[in-house]
């Protein structure tokens, strides 16, 4: 495909898409987009998030009179096909993408690859195998593990208001179900404003920084707190009205869902006439600005009610310009107060 009746290349080979991003189109009164927005927010990766539930919970999440019990055997098993899922689905792009390069740089927002550019930041000098290791040996065991004990706790019954079945109750959690990204919206600008904070930035947050320009091993390369913050998300549906399946559809919604976020290519060509939209491009500009998108897509636009909002555009430059410059200004006038 030609990436550049879709964006424009600058002179070192960055891609940027010409239309800039926007927040749901039911906060802008643009009821005539909202046709394409479902579309785009059911598939593809929400529709592959509830597949990869519903193959989880009949073939391998185990007897509720199993999970009622905390054993290493099923903790063990999830673990293990949680880290094989992962592997297959993350390898996947990584390979063809990133490895074969099967599209070169075409709609890659930064030119170059990670493997070009070794640093004393990461593990062995390798952005590649520093991710690749930090999320086998921490990100997935810390994520599985909440989900064994999310699902030992709903086999015994704790809920603050008691697990709804689906019989009784499918309307509601349908509705659920697509809140969920809503949800993630929610938590994921508390959680990620909050590590941003100076301290938690330079102790945590700052390991997955390091990748300013992310692939997919990025994606669940953190800090363990920032792994326990992030995957805590589960535990909303313990505190409103939920179902166990809708709780593991969140789950894979942040474990296999953190890919989107850190592909690095705005669209990804799986044939030549057929691309499928990542929807990365709000969080590669954090991944390049830092202090912009805590959030997500703008289903909840909260970066834009509270003045983080960036879409892309020369404008939104500018604003960002200008809201460092404030924020170096109060920080020489604290200093000078204090001297």
């Amino acid at each position: 495909m030609d990436d550049l009746k879709f964006g424009t290349r600058d002179k070192r080979g960055n891609w940027a898409p010409n239309e800039p991003l926007e927040i749901a189109p039911f906060w802008l009164g643009k009821w005539r987009k909202m046709a394409r927005f479902l579309l785009d927010y059911i598939w593809p990766w929400n529709a592959f998030h509830m597949a990869t539930t519903l193959l989880y919970w009949f073939f391998v999440i185990p007897d509720v009179e199993v999970m009622k019990t905390m054993s290493w055997g099923w903790g063990l098993y999830l673990l293990a096909v949680n880290a094989a899922g992962i592997f297959l689905f993350f390898g996947a792009v990584e390979f063809f993408f990133y490895v074969k390069r099967k599209q070169e740089t075409r709609f890659k927002y930064n030119a170059k690859f990670p493997s070009e550019n070794p640093s004393d930041v990461f593990w062995f000098k390798s952005q590649n195998l520093d991710n690749f290791l930090r999320s086998f040996l921490i990100g997935i065991p810390l994520w599985t593990l909440m989900e064994v004990v999310a699902l030992w706790a709903f086999a015994n019954g704790y809920h603050v208001f008691g697990w709804l079945e689906w019989q009784t109750s499918w309307v509601w959690l349908v509705v659920l179900t697509l809140l969920v990204p809503a949800i993630h919206e929610v938590h994921f600008f508390c959680i990620h404003r909050l590590i941003h904070t100076p301290l938690l930035y330079k102790w945590i947050h700052s390991v997955h920084h390091n990748s300013i320009n992310p692939s997919p091993w990025s994606s669940l390369s953190m800090h363990p707190i920032e792994h326990i913050a992030y995957f805590a998300e589960m535990l909303w549906h313990f505190v409103i009205p939920s179902n166990p399946i809708v709780m593991l559809f969140n789950s894979h919604s942040l474990g296999y869902g953190a890919l989107n976020g850190h592909i690095g290519f705005d669209k990804l060509e799986i044939t030549e006439n057929t691309p499928v939209d990542s929807h990365a491009f709000a969080h590669y500009l954090h991944h390049k600005y830092f202090e912009v998108n805590y959030g997500a897509d703008g289903l909840v636009p909260l970066d834009k009610w509270f003045g983080y909002w960036h879409d892309g555009s020369k404008e939104a430059d500018e604003r960002m310009k200008e809201r460092f410059r404030k924020k170096k200004e109060r920080v020489k006038a604290k200093q000078q107060t204090t001297t």
